[in-house]
C-alpha cells in the first residue's frame, strides 16, 4: 500500500475535530449499523474527507471510524448506504477508534463495520 505524502496535518493522526468543517450526510442503516456519515473539510488545506463512524451500544469499545478523501466530482454520487463501498475502493483510507485501540492508521480494502 502506498502511504501518501502528508500535505497537511489532516493526513497525520491524531486528528482534532476543530480542524474541520463538518456536514452531516446521513445515517447508514445497512445491517443495523446506524453509522453516521459526514463530509469533513479541513480548514487548513481544504481537503474533503468522507468520514464513517459506527458504534454498537451493546458492546463496549466497539466504536470505529474510517475516513478517505473524496472529490467534489465524486460527492454527488455518495449517500450513506454506499459510503462503505466508496471507502473500500480507495487506494487508502485512515481508520481508528476504540475497536482498533488506535487514534488513526492507514489501511485499504475491506472495512470492519459489522459486529
Amino acid at each position: 500500500m502506498h502511504i501518501p505524502e502528508a500535505k497537511c496535518k489532516c493526513f497525520i493522526p491524531p486528528f482534532y475535530f476543530k480542524d474541520y468543517i463538518e456536514t452531516y450526510l446521513g445515517k447508514d442503516t445497512t445491517h443495523g449499523r446506524y453509522a453516521d456519515v459526514t463530509l469533513c473539510t479541513c480548514i487548513h488545506c481544504g481537503t474533503k474527507w468522507l468520514h464513517y463512524l459506527v458504534e454498537y451500544e451493546a458492546f463496549s469499545r466497539s466504536g470505529r471510524w474510517y475516513k478517505g478523501i473524496i472529490t467534489d466530482k465524486e460527492l454527488p454520487q455518495i449517500d450513506p448506504e454506499n459510503a462503505v463501498v466508496y471507502l473500500e475502493n480507495l487506494e487508502w483510507y485512515i481508520y481508528g477508534g476504540f475497536w482498533f485501540s488506535s487514534a488513526g492508521q492507514y489501511g485499504k480494502g475491506k472495512m470492519q463495520v459489522d459486529m
